[in-house]
């Protein structure tokens, strides 16, 4: 696995992203976000605590995932309280070295309800490994 890595199974197709960084907050939330050419995709978790943090059920730990082309314009899916479902997974913090580790899987909804994608965007088999963390 490449160090640093961020990728899945984006709709049971292979995703990677080309490049990927974390940011901590002043409250001790923590945003990471992977980027590819028309893609951004954000995981959001109210800390870096190991441990499971649910989607779908309240709006501190969400995913968002925006693609943008000249086609279809942007399409935008996302998790909330009450929108979609998943987990993310923080297994390792590095605070000596400021990285973060970990899993994530999710079903995200269109929340444009953009007619040129499906209504839910599915992620199995993600990972985010030693992606580095700054303030």
């Amino acid at each position: 696995m490449n160090t640093p890595a961020f990728q899945g199974q984006k709709n049971n197709v292979s995703w990677r992203a080309i490049d990927s960084k974390a940011t901590l907050a002043a409250n001790g939330s923590l945003t990471i976000v992977g980027f590819t050419r028309n893609e951004k995709l954000t995981l959001k978790m109210a800390s870096t605590n190991l441990g499971n943090y649910f989607l779908g059920i309240n709006n501190s730990n969400t995913v968002t995932y925006v693609l943008t082309d000249a086609t279809s314009g942007t399409i935008t899916f996302s998790t909330g309280f009450g929108i979609g479902e998943g987990q993310i997974v923080i297994t390792e913090y590095d605070a000596l070295n400021k990285t973060i580790t970990g899993t994530f899987k999710f079903n995200a909804e269109n929340i444009n309800k953009n007619p040129l994608a499906g209504p839910i965007l599915n992620f199995q088999y993600g990972v985010f490994y030693k992606i580095p963390v700054s303030n």
